[in-house]
C-alpha cells in the first residue's frame, strides 16, 4: 500500500448465463486481466443470479493465473462454517488465487429482507460480521476450536484442509472487507475492521456511496491507513486498496483516471457494470477482450 505507478484491474462477469460468466473468466485471463469477479445476490433484480461459489470452482479449474473472488461475499446472511468448506475449495481447486471481497449486505436482498430472523438492523449486520470473520480466521488455523461471539456461538469444530499457503500470511485466504471512508470522521470501527484483515473495498460515506472515490480521497484515505497500521503494528502487512465502478468508455480517459488513482496509492480497479440492460454478455466479453486499460 503506498504512492504506486502499478494497479491490478479485474471485471466482474455481471450478467449472463452460466456458461457465459465461466466463458468470462477464462477470456479474462487470456487478455490480461488480474482478476475476474462473480458477485454474491440471494434474490435482488429481476435477472438470472447465480451461485457464486459455483461459478468461481468452475472458473478456478479452467483457469491457471487470474485472480477470483466475489464483489463482495454477504457474509451476514451465510453460515461461517460453510464459507469455510466453501473457501478452501475454490481456493485448492484455484491453487490458492481465491481473495475473499466481505460485506454487510443490503436490504435490496430478499435473502436478507424476505427471511425472518434474518438480521436486518446495520449494527447486528455488522457484529455478524465481525464474528463470521473471526470464525473464518480459526477455522483457516487448522486447530479444533470452540467460538463465542457476540452473535454466534458453536461447540468444537476441525476444519481440513487449510487454505492453500501464500508468502507472509501463510495458510490464508486474503480477507478485503468493506471499508467506509469520511475524511473529516473516518468510522474506525468499519476501517479497523480492515486493518484486521488483507485489504479495503473502499466506499464513500453518505450522498457519496455510490461515487468511485478521486484521488484525493484515495491519497487522503492511503495516508490515514498508513498512520493507523503503524499504530497498530501492522505497517509490514501486505495490504490492499481496492476500488471499483465503471471506467469510462474511451481507453485513454480510462488509462489516465487509473493512473491517477494508482498515483494515489490504490492497488486494485474492479470494473463492475451493473446496469443490465448495457452490461449485456455481449458487451461485457467485448471488454474483456480488449484487455485491461492499464495507465
Amino acid at each position: 500500500m503506498g504512492a504506486s505507478t502499478e494497479i491490478k484491474v479485474g471485471i466482474v462477469g455481471s450478467f449472463g448465463s452460466v456458461t457465459e460468466v465461466v466463458d468470462m473468466a477464462v477470456a479474462a485471463e487470456e487478455h490480461g486481466w488480474d482478476g475476474f469477479f462473480s458477485w454474491d445476490g440471494m434474490s435482488i433484480m429481476e435477472v438470472d443470479t447465480y451461485d457464486p461459489w459455483a461459478v468461481l470452482a468452475a472458473a478456478a479449474v479452467r483457469t491457471d493465473r487470474i485472480t477470483l473472488g466475489a464483489m463482495v461475499f454477504a457474509l451476514p446472511r451465510r453460515k461461517p462454517w460453510e464459507v469455510v468448506r466453501q473457501s478452501v475449495t475454490v481456493d485448492h481447486l484455484s491453487g490458492g488465487r481465491l481473495v475473499l471481497p466481505v460485506g454487510v449486505g443490503v436490504l435490496d436482498d430478499g435473502g436478507f429482507s424476505a427471511v425472518p430472523g434474518e438480521p436486518r438492523a446495520l449494527r447486528d449486520r455488522a457484529a455478524q460480521l465481525d464474528d463470521a470473520l473471526a470464525f473464518l480466521d480459526r477455522a483457516w488455523t487448522g486447530e479444533p476450536f470452540a467460538f463465542s461471539g457476540t452473535r454466534l456461538e458453536t461447540s468444537e469444530m476441525h476444519f481440513l484442509p487449510r487454505p492453500v499457503e501464500r508468502p507472509v500470511v501463510g495458510h490464508h485466504v486474503p480477507v478485503w472487507p468493506v471499508g467506509v471512508w469520511d475524511a473529516e470522521r473516518p468510522p474506525l470501527r468499519s476501517l479497523d475492521r480492515t486493518l484486521r484483515h488483507d485489504g479495503i473495498v473502499v466506499q464513500l460515506s453518505g450522498d457519496r456511496g455510490f461515487d468511485v472515490p478521486t484521488p484525493d480521497d484515495v491519497a487522503a484515505l492511503v495516508t490515514w491507513l498508513t498512520a493507523r497500521r503503524t499504530e497498530l503494528g501492522l505497517a509490514d502487512r501486505p495490504f490492499d486498496v481496492v476500488l471499483q465502478g465503471e471506467l469510462p468508455a474511451d481507453r485513454s480517459a480510462a488509462q489516465d483516471q487509473l493512473a491517477g488513482l494508482a498515483d494515489a496509492g490504490a492497488t486494485w480497479w474492479v470494473e463492475s457494470r451493473w446496469n443490465p440492460e448495457t452490461a449485456t454478455p455481449r458487451s461485457l466479453l467485448d471488454a474483456i477482450d480488449q484487455g485491461p486499460p492499464r495507465p
